[in-house]
């Protein structure tokens, strides 16, 4: 087994591990989201601090899944312009969208623990629960550094395709 192979197994358990957080943090909205509803039609009750739970199980549930839907191949793509140029064309373009993604995402990743630090030292929290915002800001900094290995693969790949062609 290569390195590569291996770096992306490791990138494919750690992405599947944080789809669960994902996939929580969807349930947990639309958990939240029935209840809240039913209590305020019904018994016009509304659970306290529901729309702060959803606004931040929304973060959590998109930045934890951007990893495993990178593997997937679920991100919108536009290529319909690409598959009419040569092959080697082809391969070159796709080294440079792996490295600009890389360069991206390594920029998010550092703005998201500056803003993380931001919120941690302000005390920032949500308008009504009062719910501390920078362990989620953190969280989502960390969500993006899977991101950040599977562009960095998908670049060593298609430079390795590019020196073999």
């Amino acid at each position: 087994m290569t390195f590569l192979e291996r770096f992306q197994r490791v990138n494919r358990l750690i992405s599947g591990l944080m789809e669960w957080i994902g996939i929580f943090a969807y349930v947990l909205i639309m958990g939240i989201t029935c209840i809240d509803v039913v209590g305020a039609k019904l018994f016009r009750t509304p659970v306290f601090g529901a729309i702060d739970v959803v606004m931040l199980a929304q973060l959590v549930a998109i930045s934890f899944a951007a990893s495993i839907t990178l593997i997937m191949g679920r991100h919108v793509q536009v290529e319909f312009f690409v598959l009419l140029l040569p092959k080697r064309l082809q391969v070159i373009i796709d080294c440079i969208v792996h490295l600009l993604g890389f360069a991206l995402f390594l920029l998010i990743v550092w703005r998201l623990f500056v803003f993380g630090y931001s919120f941690q030292t302000g005390g920032e929290e949500t308008a009504t629960a009062y719910i501390p915002l920078h362990p989620f800001v953190y969280g989502a900094a960390v969500a993006c550094i899977p991101v950040c290995l599977i562009f960095l693969h998908h670049f060593i790949e298609s430079i390795i395709k590019v020196v073999k062609k």
